[in-house]
């Protein structure tokens, strides 16, 4: 089996920890390198929160850069409200040293989309990638494919009522993305919170986890025992969203979700900032610039996701969702 190459442009962050060890443990794909970009936390913080998961897993081969520490325009607001005072559900887990490297992310783009065939993985505000654009088109034009876990179609925001964070916390990059590809007649694979909120970590799931792999599981409960407390107090759910996972497994598993093709723009200004205008009925007839995940299969998501992290068959796992 070829396994794809994949770059995870993040900024961890609780889910987007969940997604980088579903990415190492996936033989599918080959993770080339991790990129961290403001968001979730400061980059610095997210860098850090990367060479944890990393040690967790004894992964430290594989590279992580570090990218821009503000959005492009918007003056940089972090959801350390939602992951923790240190990004990683105040698990406080020791930091590894060195591991430093001597380029940044955004120069780590360009070198390796100008040399072979990689797709991006971006869970995270897009701005490493539209400061890409910005400096190098020609490598961002070589991506083999581009998913982005943001945005939300036809449903509610998560930090405003329109506005899914990701693109909220950078509109201006997402904006320039989506016109971007739109330009050169290309699809952002787009993971919006109609779908990713499908996706709720349960109490017993967890539970379920500890049982089958407990190394494995108690980690998963140290990052997200904050997580579970900002779910239940502010939305009253029994359980946690865990968004960013879904990027990795749809990428690997086209099957696990249904979409459609769409135009899509992003807006930069006003009481609706970062909100995904999805052209669903084609109003605009403008070209389609994104496939955007409508529907999701749950239980085989989870069953995806339970197989690969706590290594076990898929056939031996016993769950409900």
């Amino acid at each position: 089996m070829e396994r794809r190459k994949v770059i995870i442009d993040c900024d961890p962050g609780i889910d987007d920890s969940l997604a980088i060890m579903l990415a190492l443990a996936s033989r599918e794909i080959e993770v080339i390198g991790i990129t961290i970009v403001c968001g979730n936390c400061p980059v610095d913080m997210g860098f850090e929160n990367a060479k944890k998961v990393l040690n967790h897993l004894n992964r430290l081969d594989v590279p992580v850069y570090k990218g821009m520490e503000k959005p492009l325009i918007k003056e940089f607001v972090n959801a350390l409200d939602t992951h923790g005072q240190d990004g990683l559900g105040e698990s406080f887990l020791e930091n590894v040293e060195g591991y430093e490297q001597d380029i940044d992310a955004i120069t780590f783009l360009s070198n390796t989309l100008r040399k072979e065939k990689v797709s991006i993985i971006a869970i995270g505000p897009l701005t490493n990638i539209a400061t890409l654009i910005h400096t190098d088109l020609e490598a961002f034009l070589n991506v083999e494919e581009f998913i982005s876990m943001g945005g939300a179609c036809h449903v509610p925001g998560n930090c405003s009522p329109v506005a899914e964070y990701n693109y909220w916390c950078d509109p201006d990059a997402a904006k320039l993305v989506f016109r971007t590809m739109k330009e050169h007649h290309r699809k952002v694979l787009m993971v919006p919170l109609n779908v990713t909120r499908q996706i709720v970590l349960t109490p017993e799931l967890l539970e379920y986890m500890k049982q089958v792999n407990k190394v494995q599981g108690d980690f998963v409960e140290k990052i997200t025992k904050f997580y579970f407390y900002f779910h239940l107090t502010w939305e009253n759910l029994i359980g946690c969203v865990i968004n960013d996972p879904l990027a990795v497994a749809y990428f690997i598993n086209r099957n696990l979700c249904a979409g459609i093709d769409a135009y899509v723009d992003i807006e930069t200004q006003g009481i609706s900032i970062g909100q995904s205008v999805v052209d669903t009925l084609d109003f605009y007839k403008n070209e389609k610039n994104a496939h955007v995940l409508t529907s999701v299969d749950e239980h085989a998501f989870f069953e995806m996701f339970f197989s690969k992290v706590l290594d076990i068959p898929e056939e031996q796992l016993k769950f409900e969702v």
